[in-house]
Protein backbone atom coordinates (compact mmCIF):
# COMPACT_ATOMS: atom_id res chain seq x y z
CA UNK A 1 0.00 0.00 0.00
CA UNK A 2 1.21 3.18 -0.95
CA UNK A 3 2.38 5.46 2.11
CA UNK A 4 0.39 8.23 3.07
CA UNK A 5 -0.47 10.08 6.20
CA UNK A 6 -3.66 8.50 8.59
CA UNK A 7 -6.31 12.08 9.45
CA UNK A 8 -4.64 13.23 13.02
CA UNK A 9 -6.97 12.77 16.07
CA UNK A 10 -7.77 16.05 16.27
CA UNK A 11 -9.33 16.51 12.50
CA UNK A 12 -11.16 12.82 13.43
CA UNK A 13 -12.59 14.37 16.70
CA UNK A 14 -13.34 17.68 14.82
CA UNK A 15 -15.21 16.42 11.94
CA UNK A 16 -17.05 14.31 14.93
CA UNK A 17 -17.88 17.45 16.36
CA UNK A 18 -19.71 18.50 13.16
CA UNK A 19 -22.57 16.61 13.06
CA UNK A 20 -23.89 18.15 15.78
CA UNK A 21 -23.32 21.25 13.69
CA UNK A 22 -24.69 20.34 11.00
CA UNK A 23 -27.52 18.88 12.67
CA UNK A 24 -31.07 20.49 11.63
CA UNK A 25 -32.12 23.30 14.10
CA UNK A 26 -35.33 23.28 15.95
CA UNK A 27 -37.11 26.22 17.24
CA UNK A 28 -38.76 23.60 19.84
CA UNK A 29 -39.14 19.85 20.03
CA UNK A 30 -42.85 20.64 18.56
CA UNK A 31 -41.21 21.29 15.56
CA UNK A 32 -41.46 18.80 12.64
CA UNK A 33 -38.19 18.41 10.56
CA UNK A 34 -40.01 19.39 7.50
CA UNK A 35 -43.15 20.41 8.56
CA UNK A 36 -46.52 18.00 8.69
CA UNK A 37 -47.72 18.51 4.68
CA UNK A 38 -47.59 15.17 2.48
CA UNK A 39 -45.08 17.52 -0.02
CA UNK A 40 -43.08 19.80 2.16
CA UNK A 41 -42.91 23.20 1.67
CA UNK A 42 -40.08 25.89 1.36
CA UNK A 43 -40.87 27.51 4.53
CA UNK A 44 -40.40 23.98 6.12
CA UNK A 45 -37.37 22.93 4.58
CA UNK A 46 -34.06 23.94 6.85
CA UNK A 47 -32.03 24.78 3.75
CA UNK A 48 -29.43 26.57 6.23
CA UNK A 49 -28.26 23.17 7.73
CA UNK A 50 -28.24 21.37 4.23
CA UNK A 51 -26.45 23.74 2.91
CA UNK A 52 -23.93 24.14 5.54
CA UNK A 53 -23.47 20.06 5.37
CA UNK A 54 -23.05 19.68 1.88
CA UNK A 55 -21.57 22.94 0.93
CA UNK A 56 -18.43 22.62 2.60
CA UNK A 57 -15.45 23.49 1.22
CA UNK A 58 -13.81 20.62 -1.04
CA UNK A 59 -11.76 18.98 -3.36
CA UNK A 60 -14.22 16.30 -4.37
CA UNK A 61 -17.58 15.59 -3.87
CA UNK A 62 -19.41 12.19 -4.02
CA UNK A 63 -23.17 11.39 -3.39
CA UNK A 64 -24.35 7.92 -2.91
CA UNK A 65 -27.94 6.78 -3.68
CA UNK A 66 -29.93 4.06 -2.35
CA UNK A 67 -33.43 3.35 -2.22
CA UNK A 68 -33.40 -0.14 -2.17
CA UNK A 69 -32.48 -1.82 1.29
CA UNK A 70 -28.77 -3.10 0.43
CA UNK A 71 -26.91 -1.91 3.87
CA UNK A 72 -23.87 -3.23 2.27
CA UNK A 73 -23.35 0.00 0.20
CA UNK A 74 -22.29 2.06 3.28
CA UNK A 75 -19.29 -0.67 2.93
CA UNK A 76 -18.68 0.94 -0.65
CA UNK A 77 -19.27 4.35 1.25
CA UNK A 78 -16.10 3.48 3.58
CA UNK A 79 -14.32 2.46 0.05
CA UNK A 80 -14.27 5.24 -0.87
CA UNK A 81 -13.66 7.74 1.80
CA UNK A 82 -10.54 5.18 1.52
CA UNK A 83 -9.88 5.10 -2.04
CA UNK A 84 -9.84 8.78 -2.05
CA UNK A 85 -7.69 9.85 1.37
CA UNK A 86 -5.43 7.04 1.17
CA UNK A 87 -5.07 6.35 -2.89
CA UNK A 88 -5.56 9.71 -4.76
CA UNK A 89 -4.03 11.59 -1.22
CA UNK A 90 -7.10 13.83 -0.66
CA UNK A 91 -6.87 15.52 3.13
CA UNK A 92 -9.62 13.91 4.60
CA UNK A 93 -10.99 17.44 5.36
CA UNK A 94 -11.29 18.22 1.74
CA UNK A 95 -13.34 15.12 0.72
CA UNK A 96 -17.75 15.77 1.06
CA UNK A 97 -20.01 12.82 0.40
CA UNK A 98 -23.95 12.64 0.93
CA UNK A 99 -25.47 9.16 1.07
CA UNK A 100 -29.03 9.72 -0.18
CA UNK A 101 -31.03 7.00 1.41
CA UNK A 102 -34.98 6.86 0.39
CA UNK A 103 -37.50 4.17 -0.37
CA UNK A 104 -37.08 1.19 2.20
CA UNK A 105 -32.87 2.91 2.33
CA UNK A 106 -34.58 5.84 4.56
CA UNK A 107 -35.02 3.23 7.58
CA UNK A 108 -31.48 3.66 7.87
CA UNK A 109 -31.92 7.12 9.49
CA UNK A 110 -34.42 6.00 11.60
CA UNK A 111 -33.70 5.48 15.22
CA UNK A 112 -34.05 2.24 17.49
CA UNK A 113 -36.96 4.14 18.91
CA UNK A 114 -38.97 4.21 15.21
CA UNK A 115 -37.69 0.96 14.11
CA UNK A 116 -39.14 -0.97 16.94
CA UNK A 117 -42.49 1.11 17.74
CA UNK A 118 -43.38 0.54 13.89
CA UNK A 119 -42.17 -2.89 13.59
CA UNK A 120 -39.87 -1.24 10.83
CA UNK A 121 -38.00 -4.85 9.93
CA UNK A 122 -41.64 -6.80 9.58
CA UNK A 123 -43.56 -3.70 8.06
CA UNK A 124 -40.88 -3.27 5.21
CA UNK A 125 -39.84 -6.70 5.32
CA UNK A 126 -35.86 -5.82 6.19
CA UNK A 127 -34.15 -8.98 7.30
CA UNK A 128 -31.08 -10.19 8.71
CA UNK A 129 -28.54 -12.65 6.93
CA UNK A 130 -30.85 -15.44 8.78
CA UNK A 131 -33.53 -13.86 6.98
CA UNK A 132 -35.42 -12.86 10.18
CA UNK A 133 -36.76 -9.11 10.66
CA UNK A 134 -34.73 -6.50 11.95
CA UNK A 135 -35.77 -5.34 15.22
CA UNK A 136 -33.77 -2.30 15.57
CA UNK A 137 -30.95 0.11 13.47
CA UNK A 138 -28.15 -2.40 13.85
CA UNK A 139 -26.32 -0.35 11.52
CA UNK A 140 -25.69 2.88 13.33
CA UNK A 141 -23.73 2.36 16.19
CA UNK A 142 -19.93 2.32 15.60
CA UNK A 143 -17.55 -0.81 16.60
CA UNK A 144 -14.88 1.45 17.12
CA UNK A 145 -14.35 4.34 19.45
CA UNK A 146 -13.44 8.10 17.84
CA UNK A 147 -9.06 7.28 18.55
CA UNK A 148 -9.30 3.47 17.30
CA UNK A 149 -6.21 2.06 15.43
CA UNK A 150 -5.53 4.59 12.86
CA UNK A 151 -3.84 2.43 10.39
CA UNK A 152 -5.99 1.63 7.63
CA UNK A 153 -5.26 -1.87 7.14
CA UNK A 154 -5.82 -2.84 10.45
CA UNK A 155 -9.45 -4.45 10.25
CA UNK A 156 -10.22 -2.93 13.89
CA UNK A 157 -9.25 0.58 12.73
CA UNK A 158 -11.49 3.28 12.63
CA UNK A 159 -10.89 3.66 8.99
CA UNK A 160 -12.47 0.18 8.28
CA UNK A 161 -15.56 0.87 10.26
CA UNK A 162 -19.16 0.66 8.32
CA UNK A 163 -21.38 1.59 10.80
CA UNK A 164 -23.38 5.43 10.19
CA UNK A 165 -21.96 6.71 13.33
CA UNK A 166 -18.22 6.09 12.08
CA UNK A 167 -19.21 7.28 8.21
CA UNK A 168 -20.73 10.72 10.18
CA UNK A 169 -17.32 11.01 11.91
CA UNK A 170 -15.26 11.21 8.83
CA UNK A 171 -17.68 13.34 7.49
CA UNK A 172 -20.54 11.54 5.36
CA UNK A 173 -23.41 13.49 6.04
CA UNK A 174 -26.87 11.20 5.87
CA UNK A 175 -30.14 12.36 4.51
CA UNK A 176 -33.66 11.60 5.08
CA UNK A 177 -36.46 12.10 2.61
CA UNK A 178 -39.41 13.51 3.95
CA UNK A 179 -41.79 12.19 0.85
CA UNK A 180 -40.56 8.62 1.97
CA UNK A 181 -41.48 9.15 5.68
CA UNK A 182 -44.82 10.41 4.45
CA UNK A 183 -45.38 7.53 2.14
CA UNK A 184 -44.12 5.20 4.77
CA UNK A 185 -46.24 6.75 7.36
CA UNK A 186 -49.27 5.08 5.04
CA UNK A 187 -47.96 2.16 4.64
CA UNK A 188 -47.83 1.87 8.66
CA UNK A 189 -51.12 3.26 9.23
CA UNK A 190 -52.76 0.90 6.55
CA UNK A 191 -50.75 -1.87 7.83
CA UNK A 192 -51.68 -2.05 11.53
CA UNK A 193 -48.55 -1.17 12.56
CA UNK A 194 -49.53 2.24 13.83
CA UNK A 195 -51.44 2.21 17.36
CA UNK A 196 -55.06 1.89 16.15
CA UNK A 197 -56.67 5.88 14.92
CA UNK A 198 -53.46 7.59 14.44
CA UNK A 199 -53.33 9.18 11.57
CA UNK A 200 -50.41 8.89 8.83
CA UNK A 201 -49.63 12.63 9.39
CA UNK A 202 -49.26 11.41 13.32
CA UNK A 203 -46.71 8.56 12.70
CA UNK A 204 -44.70 10.67 9.82
CA UNK A 205 -44.02 13.52 12.45
CA UNK A 206 -43.16 11.10 14.86
CA UNK A 207 -40.97 9.33 12.53
CA UNK A 208 -39.12 12.83 11.85
CA UNK A 209 -38.78 13.96 15.29
CA UNK A 210 -37.20 10.35 16.13
CA UNK A 211 -34.42 10.74 13.49
CA UNK A 212 -30.91 9.50 14.47
CA UNK A 213 -28.43 12.30 14.76
CA UNK A 214 -27.22 14.32 12.13
CA UNK A 215 -29.57 13.12 9.94
CA UNK A 216 -31.29 15.94 7.47
CA UNK A 217 -34.67 15.91 6.23
CA UNK A 218 -34.79 16.96 2.48
CA UNK A 219 -38.22 17.98 0.57
CA UNK A 220 -38.02 14.74 -1.77
CA UNK A 221 -34.55 12.58 -2.05
CA UNK A 222 -34.77 12.66 -6.06
CA UNK A 223 -35.13 16.54 -6.00
CA UNK A 224 -32.17 17.20 -3.52
CA UNK A 225 -30.12 14.57 -5.81
CA UNK A 226 -30.69 17.13 -8.72
CA UNK A 227 -29.55 20.01 -6.19
CA UNK A 228 -26.37 18.30 -5.24
CA UNK A 229 -25.66 17.90 -8.71
CA UNK A 230 -26.06 20.87 -10.67
CA UNK A 231 -25.54 23.57 -7.43
CA UNK A 232 -22.97 22.24 -5.38
CA UNK A 233 -21.43 19.68 -8.42
CA UNK A 234 -21.24 16.41 -6.91
CA UNK A 235 -20.80 13.31 -8.44
CA UNK A 236 -23.78 10.58 -8.75
CA UNK A 237 -23.06 6.80 -7.99
CA UNK A 238 -25.69 4.05 -7.33
CA UNK A 239 -25.10 0.60 -6.92
CA UNK A 240 -27.08 -2.24 -8.22
CA UNK A 241 -27.04 -5.20 -5.81
CA UNK A 242 -28.44 -8.58 -7.55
Amino acid sequence: MENCSCMKRSGFLMASASLAAFAPSRASADVVPGGTHAVERRADFDEASFSAAVGKAADVRQLWESVAFHPAILNNVKNALNGLQFGFGYPAERIAMVFAGHGSSSALTYSDYVWRKYAIGRAFKLSDANGSALASNVFLQPATAPDAATDADDPLSQYQDTSIVALQRRGVVFLTCHTAVEEQARTLVTGGFASAGTSATDVAADILTHLIPGAIVVPAMVAAIAVLQARYGYSYISIAFA
